[in-house]
């Protein structure tokens, strides 16, 4: 038993920190396309597509629903059922492109931008090009082809990356971004069709789909609310100010979540197998969520406010005072980028649990009370409303914490002991490094300066402190 639960360290270990590396290249090639971006746009250009991307994934979720998390549930998924959503998601996609092909005046008239027609029209044909390569992803994802998949991604960042630096460079300003994404989604679905041996048939038989519309429908709805929730900002920013606001809001909040899905991914690709696997050892399992919630704390909290640190400096030096207001933000959100990594654990430990309805309740609550705030706090401005944002997302995590209680008996004293101390030393460490950088007064020495201090601090004083989570990790990486 000890040499399994010490396996299963080790594993969850690896898992932690391999997968952190694996997404932390995507996004880094991501933020290199976009810093070539950032110099040939401005603030309006992103906000266009911002003020459509709402209705983009919603449609996303729509034509989906919740049917791939649907065929990874079942056990041995057959042809049928891999034919059945196949010819569902087309016929779903076809019609809603149809409705928001027809929508787009309304949707033009409604953020006062005529610019909007016929850009939503065309932006709008990426989620109904995706839907022919959706079962074909899933595909790969249930045979664990996580190489191919990785091949994928980055295959389509560096082609649909190219084009929309040079539509970009060509003065298509939006209309290149959207290129961008629809190329993205192309590349995608050709080599998923390339890599994955399932290949639909001429059979519309559509009840395996209706059979497993019960089990889809909650994270249909689950997956509705999130991206509401996720692109609040884009609609209320594009209606209340404009696409200026929404491109400068737009922009922070990419450059937030690259750190946010270098980390988000880690955790998704291994926190659900490995609870899943100690889920009948109520113990085991708090060891193990406690072990994940201390390494992600150990990793979150120190990238997300260095980013916050650097963001000036960062897009001062990568696009120009154009893009200074963006900087603000950037440097506010970086602490929701912080915290949201917790709320992904605990959101994996409800799943994990049986209990998705926890999820479901929890996100839609979140979502109308966002969204209440952020309409009553809109006269008062951007940064209000991205604190009001901040706020209550941080304060939601006692809700998930008393869940967290109520299933496995998680003290609210033990969580506390495993994040503060991290905490604690990253705020007392940007603090520091900020002090110290203040007479610096060249952007790329200042830049350069307050990474080298703050991570050669933080360094030290994990280590100087004793914390565990830190030998183990060098220990692992420089592991035969």
């Amino acid at each position: 038993m000890e040499e399994e639960k010490s396996s299963l360290k080790e594993r969850t270990a690896k898992g932690l920190l391999w997968g952190m590396v694996n997404n932390g290249t995507a996004q880094l090639l991501g933020a290199v396309f976009g810093i070539m971006l950032l110099n040939r746009l401005v603030p309006e250009d992103y906000g266009k597509i911002a003020m459509l991307m709402v209705f983009t994934n919603i449609a996303n979720a729509l034509q989906t629903s919740g049917f791939r998390q649907a065929l990874c549930n079942l056990r041995t998924p057959t042809h049928r059922d891999y034919n059945a959503v196949f010819w569902f998601n087309i016929g779903m996609s076809a019609l809603i492109y149809l409705v928001l092909f027809l929508s787009a005046p309304f949707i033009a008239r409604f953020y006062n931008s005529p610019d909007l027609l016929w850009l939503s029209r065309y932006l709008f044909l990426g989620f109904f090009i995706s839907s022919f390569g959706i079962v074909q992803r899933t595909y790969l994802f249930i045979h664990l082809m996580n190489k191919q998949t990785a091949i994928i991604g980055i295959v389509a960042l560096i082609i649909s990356g190219t084009v929309g630096v040079i539509m970009a460079g060509m003065g298509f300003a939006a209309w290149g971004l959207a290129t961008q994404q629809i190329l993205f989604i192309l590349v995608v679905v050709i080599m998923n069709w390339y890599y994955s041996p399932w290949h639909p048939s001429w059979e519309f038989d559509l009840r395996p789909a209706w059979r497993m519309f019960g089990f889809s429908s909650k994270l249909l709805i689950q997956d509705l609310f999130n991206n509401l929730n996720a692109h609040a900002f884009g609609v209320l920013l594009g209606r209340f100010y404009g696409d200026h606001s929404a491109g400068v809001y737009s922009n922070a909040r990419k450059w937030d979540d690259m750190g946010i899905n270098t980390i988000y991914g880690m955790v998704q690709d291994v926190a659900q197998p490995v609870l899943t696997r100690v889920r009948n050892e109520q113990e085991l399992y708090r060891n193990v969520f406690r072990k994940m919630l201390r390494f992600v704390c150990f990793i979150s909290f120190p990238m997300m406010l260095g980013i916050g640190l650097i963001a000036r400096e960062f897009l001062l030096i990568a696009a120009g005072e154009k893009w200074l207001e963006s900087a603000a933000l950037l440097s506010i959100l970086s602490i929701y980028g912080a915290f949201f990594p917790i709320t992904t654990l605990y959101s994996n430990l409800t799943i994990t649990q049986g209990r998705s309805d926890i999820n479901l309740c929890n996100t839609i609550i979140l979502c109308v009370l966002i969204w209440i705030g952020l309409i009553a706090l809109h006269p008062w401005g951007l940064k209000v409303m991205v604190m009001f944002f901040i706020t209550l997302n941080i304060l939601w995590l006692f809700v998930w914490q008393w869940f967290a209680h109520r299933l496995i008996g998680l003290r609210l004293w033990d969580v506390l002991r495993d994040v503060v101390p991290f905490l604690a030393f990253t705020v007392l460490v940007m603090g520091a490094t900020w002090w110290i950088t203040r007479p610096i007064t060249n952007l790329y020495l200042l830049l350069i300066g307050k990474i080298v201090i703050a991570a050669t601090l933080y360094a030290g004083i994990t280590w100087l402190s004793g914390a565990k989570i830190m030998r183990e990790s060098i220990n692992y990486i420089f592991k035969k």
